[in-house]
């Protein structure tokens, strides 16, 4: 029970309940059926354990130095050896799992897989640390067009999404930027420094906007609530310089019901 503890908090559980909801969401709204919903979820949480399993296990060493008493691995519930074993395990279960999809969308999704993999294994300390999130949240609309109509997304869904991952990225460094810079860690967003939480929300609001107005059809009135919503918290960010690190968050949030909303005009 410890370790299956220690596995289930290094799978970075918040991030993969969200994308794994996030997809199936989409996929719903496109018109998947409710089998391919279950396996579109099956395909993303999959893929999602290896990557954070592969993260805790990679980063063991570093978060032992900074005493990240947040990881499993530090506080003793599980060892390197098995998350290296299970991550590995399930890179292994997601590759049939993702070609279950067919062939076009499962090689997309193991190509956000590959992105996240590479990530952890090193592009995280590097100036194009952002890369890997564009590519891979990039093609994940793809992922799902691919495997329900069989053609590729619209440029506005893979740019929203690529702007998404980027945001995501920033978010997902900035409160714990000084851990990683003791580590060593010289991503895009410790060489920002500061200004890491004020760009954060910037892609965010950008991918609201263009998943809102770039579609054909009418904006909407959900659409404009969701355009006021987003400039809205981006001043309160912008202005307000000790603002919540949530209301970045919220932007997000934002960004994923838009993109929702869009599922039916993928």
């Amino acid at each position: 029970m410890r370790a299956l503890k220690g596995l289930a908090l290094a799978c970075h559980l918040g991030p993969t309940v969200a994308v794994t909801a996030l997809v199936t969401a989409v996929a719903w709204s496109a018109g998947r059926s409710p089998a391919g919903c279950l396996l579109v979820a099956a395909t993303i949480l999959t893929g999602h354990l290896s990557i954070g399993w592969s993260n805790d296990a990679i980063d063991a060493a570093r978060d032992t130095i900074v005493n990240r008493k947040d990881k499993p691995v530090v506080r003793g519930l599980v060892s390197r050896r098995t998350l290296a074993v299970a991550a590995g395990l399930m890179l292994a279960v997601t590759i049939p799992v993702s070609l279950a999809n067919g062939i076009a969308a499962g090689l997309i999704h193991l190509l956000f897989v590959a992105c996240a993999w590479a990530y952890n294994l090193g592009l995280k300390s590097t100036v194009i640390s952002w890369l890997p999130y564009a590519v891979g949240f990039g093609a994940l609309p793809s992922f799902v067009t691919l495997g329900t109509t069989h053609t590729w997304a619209p440029w506005w869904a893979t740019t929203a999404t690529a702007l998404l991952g980027v945001g995501a990225h920033l978010a997902n460094v900035v409160p714990d930027l000084k851990d990683d810079l003791a580590t060593g860690i010289r991503g895009w967003p410790h060489r920002l420094g500061p200004a890491a939480r004020l760009l954060a929300p910037l892609p965010l609001a950008v991918a609201t906007a263009l998943l809102v107005i770039a579609p054909a059809g009418p904006v909407g009135l959900v659409g404009w609530v969701a355009l006021v919503v987003a400039a809205a918290l981006l001043i309160t960010i912008v202005l307000w310089q000790e603002a919540p690190f949530l209301v970045t968050i919220a932007i997000a949030g934002v960004s994923v019901a838009a993109l929702v909303l869009r599922g039916g005009v993928l």
